[in-house]
């Protein structure tokens, strides 16, 4: 994994993108993670050289393009926030679809940013819902709307 130029940014959004590499490094099993803002912009990325989204292939999928992960975390949170409301579910507060060749996980974030994770199909998921929890809590807080404003700068000047 290519570590995210963090020349010039804040505190904060250092501190984020040193958890987010750690969640990737540390975590068995974990290929990707992305943190999608409440509308649906990648705030950041675990692999942050690998932006553009590829033509649709059969074996083709969000190990090599953080877009398409990012895509896929924000249509995941979509729907199941509309169909929690269809029944009345309350807040959704994590996700998974597990498939044959391996596992999306996404978890709410405090400020309706979501967390998405892209790991292996054998992963242990109590493990990588656990450090997806302590990134939720440690960055929930911080994810101010300044912030956020910072990530995405960063986010489009990577591209």
């Amino acid at each position: 994994m290519t570590a995210p130029s963090t020349f010039g940014l804040s505190t904060e959004a250092r501190n984020l993108h040193w958890l987010l590499s750690n969640l990737v490094e540390e975590v068995p099993g974990v290929h990707s993670v992305t943190v999608v803002s409440s509308d649906g912009l990648m705030l950041l990325s675990s692999d942050p050289g690998h932006h553009e989204a590829r033509p649709a292939g059969p074996s083709d999928g969000p190990k090599g393009s953080s877009a398409d992960l990012a895509t896929i975390v924000s249509g995941i949170g979509s729907l199941t926030v509309g169909a929690a409301k269809l029944m009345d579910g309350g807040g959704v507060k994590q996700t998974m679809v597990a498939m044959d060749e391996g596992s999306v996980f996404v978890m709410s974030i405090s400020d309706g940013s979501l967390l998405g994770v892209h790991a292996t199909p054998d992963c242990d998921m109590s493990v990588v819902a656990y450090h997806m929890a302590l990134f939720v809590g440690r960055a929930g807080h911080v994810l101010t709307p300044e912030l956020r404003s910072e990530l995405r700068k960063s986010m489009e000047s990577a591209l």
